[in-house]
């Protein structure tokens, strides 16, 4: 599944249809299963832009609104992630508050086997939700074949640029597909990570339209990480 932005007519519905799936997927867990979806639902009511798709809280407002320490948060963050229920967009480092993204696909994963107890309408609605049509384009993702169709992931591209590309596709399929997954890593000096793009024109539009995405993800990979350069 796609990343999803929740907007339009439904997107309140369908809010409140995955609020109710995290809720449901943890009264039927274990209790520390249980304790996690609380919390999570908690902060996601509480904090989480839906404009943005992304949640960007310090870890001393979520003790605070949880009621523990910050070492409970730090533990509890990387369950979430580790469950990939929570995405990492951007690390916290030099002071900047991570960023956080919900898992669409793995909280529908997750909850799927009791959509039925909520009631019939319930799982239709979710088992729609789920369905991605394979012809229906991402908005406002242009799609670029250069004449070989999708790009693959290039050889030999383990460790952390590896780390970093495998994030990218579970957060943005459509981008990676046809922006990231031609890129190759051509060195990391210091604080400079130096990136190969198959074309000038690709280089340049992810310099102008995805570094942004780009620097958050490479500086989960690469701790200290302060400028990305891409040659085409």
């Amino acid at each position: 599944m796609n990343a999803k932005r929740f907007t339009g007519a439904s997107a309140g519905s369908q809010k409140y249809d995955l609020l109710t799936a995290l809720a449901v997927a943890g009264l039927n867990g274990s209790p520390g299963f249980q304790t996690s979806m609380l919390r999570l639902v908690a902060l996601v009511t509480a904090r989480y832009n839906w404009a943005r798709n992304e949640l960007t809280v310090g870890q001393r407002e979520m003790a605070r609104l949880w009621s523990v320490d910050e070492r409970t948060v730090k533990r509890e963050i990387k369950r979430l992630t580790s469950a990939e229920v929570l995405l990492q967009l951007r690390p916290g480092v030099r002071g900047r508050v991570a960023a956080y993204r919900l898992n669409i696909a793995e909280i529908h994963r997750l909850s799927a086997p009791v959509w039925e107890r909520v009631g019939p309408d319930f799982s239709e609605r979710m088992a729609q939700q789920s369905v991605t049509p394979a012809a229906k384009p991402e908005e406002k993702v242009v799609h670029v074949r250069f004449g070989q169709g999708d790009m693959p992931a290039p050889e030999g591209q383990g460790g952390r640029w590896g780390g970093a590309q495998s994030r990218l596709e579970k957060l943005e399929p459509s981008l990676y597909r046809n922006w990231f997954a031609g890129l190759s890593c051509a060195g990391c000096e210091r604080d400079v990570l130096r990136l190969k793009a198959p074309s000038a024109f690709v280089a340049q539009y992810i310099q102008t339209h995805h570094m942004r995405l780009l620097m958050g993800v490479a500086q989960a990979e690469y701790p200290g990480l302060r400028r990305i350069e891409i040659e085409g």
